[in-house]
């Protein structure tokens, strides 16, 4: 409780902004820059709570004096540097220095590093701090400019050629991300309470990487008879007759059970002897289900 993040950096880093529950402490330190994200202009930051689940977005720009360019081979270094008080009622103090090469623009390098996971989450918590004060229309054009200079810089392509673009595979997914964070209730409010939306962008703003994937692009699991449970597309053609499918989309958890898979199971074979493989198909997903739902309630 009571934490006080901050955050240090080299001279060619500048901090630009924090996006979570934080409030800025209004310190104008050498390392902050000019560009604005979030809660900006100021290297520190309060957080009423925080728990090793805790995840808050900085962001940082790369300032070079003019006319000197970054030396071959340098690193820029950041320090995270915590101050909170423990549950236990003693003040602690945490810090974390990590270190990144730079690159020249047009590097190689810079597509080969590129996380397209930690980017989309980067991006969507960006677009959700936007929409609380633009209209959601102006938001989402902003996305596809984002997305559109983004495969400028980085797709293969020939002009007035669309089958020839390409992106390579650190990219590849990242425009679905985009496609369903459009669509999705963090930037689509009708037919949602105010209060809704509010609690969806209050947990996206608290989740890691991973939970915030889910909740932007949902996961949907295929079990079968005779497969291994494997992910499948989010589409109508995932729903076969023999299957049971999982979805989850972090805030609710579905089973559907296939049409002749539904007939067994209401006919109670999974009962019988000789259909212990049924029987197993239909308890998998309940217990994948079971263990997600245990995550998110002893961690959320």
């Amino acid at each position: 409780m009571n934490a006080h993040p901050a955050v240090q950096t080299t001279k060619e880093l500048k901090v630009s902004g924090l996006i979570g529950h934080a409030i800025s402490t209004g310190k104008k330190s050498a390392c902050v820059g000019e560009t604005e994200i979030g809660i900006g202009q100021t290297s520190a930051w309060k957080l009423n709570t925080i728990n090793p689940r805790t995840s808050e977005a900085v962001y940082f720009e790369v300032v070079t004096p003019a006319g000197q360019p970054l030396q071959q081979g340098s690193r820029g270094l950041i320090q995270f540097v915590t101050h909170y008080q423990h549950s236990s009622g003693q003040m602690r103090l945490r810090v974390t220095t990590i270190a990144r090469n730079f690159a020249e623009a047009g590097s190689p390098s810079i597509a080969a590093s590129f996380d397209q996971e930690a980017a989309a989450v980067l991006m969507a918590r960006i677009a959700v701090f936007k929409a609380e004060i633009d209209d959601s229309p102006d938001v989402l054009r902003w996305l596809d400019r984002m997305l559109i200079r983004l495969c400028q810089k980085f797709a293969d392509y020939r002009k007035e050629d669309p089958a020839s673009f390409r992106l390579n595979d650190n990219f590849s997914i990242y425009p679905q991300f985009m496609f369903h964070l459009r669509r999705s209730q963090f930037l689509q409010v009708f037919n949602n309470s105010p209060d809704e939306t509010a609690f969806y962008r209050h947990i996206l703003n608290e989740e890691d990487v991973n939970n915030s994937l889910i909740m932007i692009q949902p996961t949907l699991m295929s079990y079968g008879l005779d497969t291994p449970p494997q992910p499948v597309l989010l589409d109508s053609v995932s729903i076969k007759p023999d299957v049971v499918l999982l979805l989850d989309t972090f805030f609710h958890i579905l089973i559907f059970h296939g049409e002749t898979v539904a007939q067994w199971r209401k006919a109670g074979y999974q009962d019988q002897e000789g259909y212990e493989n049924l029987k197993e198909l239909l308890e998998i997903p309940i217990n994948d289900a079971q263990v997600r739902n245990h995550c998110r309630l002893v961690h959320g």
